[in-house]
């Protein structure tokens, strides 16, 4: 499931995030072989126009391997944590900003 970020009336960034999107969601079982991330509960959060925020609920665990390949999905500069959800689950967290490229 995703969100629509709201909020985004700049069409170039508008695009930009679509683009974004479409990539993890045509691509994300390529470099996500085990299904750790795929199929899991995600949201798309666009915070002050700068930066586009990823989030990946109820991960069972997940790899370097696995980041590397979201980075090569987005396609640009990011960051990813991970943050504990419960004792076996984990919070995966993207950011990518928004600024000039």
């Amino acid at each position: 499931m995703t969100d629509d970020p709201k909020g985004v009336t700049d069409p170039a960034l508008r695009e930009r995030v679509n683009r974004i999107q479409r990539q993890l969601t045509d691509g994300l079982a390529a470099v996500d072989p085990h299904h750790k991330l795929a199929g899991r509960p995600v949201t798309y959060r666009v915070a002050s126009g700068r930066t586009l925020e990823i989030v990946f609920k109820d991960v069972m665990g997940v790899t370097e391997s696995e980041f590397l390949g979201l980075k090569r999905l987005i396609g640009e500069d990011c960051y990813c944590s991970v943050l504990p959800q419960t004792a076996e689950t984990l919070t995966v967290r993207i950011v990518v900003p928004l600024t000039a490229p």
